[in-house]
């Protein structure tokens, strides 16, 4: 079972977030400093919505290949799991995610009109990305809190559920590649057993390039220990595992 909680954080993170060059942001530099990562990023709290690009609009065709996989603590601390998902090396997934205008109000004082900003369907590309991983018999659904775009919950046969609340976020632009960070709390839920995961994605995307206008993207995922998990205080805030893909969305017709 915890191998399954394992690899389904992997796959529901992909989109739920996120370049690389000297003298960027701090995004792009932690970016080039994988694998050498030795504590979580410094993000802000999130509040409502990751906010994309312009062109990032539309339906996609997402490739997903798992190029490298490290176990930084290995071999004192190594998470369940981690030896399973060997078997998605160099093994490209495939399945369709969505990004769209949402209406938001205006913070202004001044004016209350209505702006649209880009956003991920969550529960579309949660559910896509679950069911490419899984196996469309495991996944049942997966909801967003209507109140709050951080928090979803994806359903599982055998009364299963992951509860994903994302709890900070950070987003920068840098030569016109858009780099997001967001971290995550992973609650799985099996009968009266309850599994902890902290999961941070950072992923860099590039705009589309003639001339088949398609994006590709690094995206690295860690996993942090939970404060309940035996080895937390051994790990400190070090990931105990990292996981390093590269993406390919290519448009798909409206």
């Amino acid at each position: 079972m915890k191998q399954i909680f394992s690899s389904l954080l992997l796959a529901l993170l992909l989109f739920l977030s996120t370049a690389t060059q000297a003298s960027a942001g701090p995004l792009t530099e932690r970016i080039a400093q994988f694998p050498n990562w030795e504590s979580k990023p410094l993000l802000k709290a999130a509040k409502g919505d990751l906010i994309y690009p312009e062109w990032i609009t539309g339906t996609w065709e997402a490739t997903s290949t798992l190029v490298e996989m490290i176990a930084p603590l290995a071999p004192k601390i190594v998470t369940p799991g981690f030896e399973t998902n060997r078997k998605y090396i160099n093994i490209p997934v495939t399945f369709m995610v969505r990004f769209q205008p949402a209406l938001t109000s205006s913070n202004s004082e001044k004016s209350r009109f209505i702006q649209s900003e880009i956003v991920a369907d969550r529960a579309f590309n949660g559910l896509n990305i679950a069911e490419a991983y899984l196996g469309k018999e495991a996944v049942l659904n997966v909801k967003v809190d209507p109140n709050s775009p951080n928090r979803q919950i994806t359903f599982l046969r055998g009364d299963r559920q992951l509860i994903s609340t994302v709890t900070a976020r950070q987003s920068e632009t840098e030569n016109t590649r858009f780099v997001a960070t967001e971290v995550s709390q992973q609650v799985f839920q099996t009968g009266p057993r309850i599994y902890l995961n902290e999961v941070e994605t950072t992923t860099s995307y590039t705009p589309p390039q003639p001339p088949d206008s398609k994006i590709s993207a690094q995206q690295i995922t860690a996993i942090y220990l939970s404060p309940q998990d035996p080895d937390y205080f051994a790990a400190g805030n070090k990931p105990v595992a990292l996981y390093y893909y590269t993406l390919e969305l290519v448009p798909q017709p409206f």
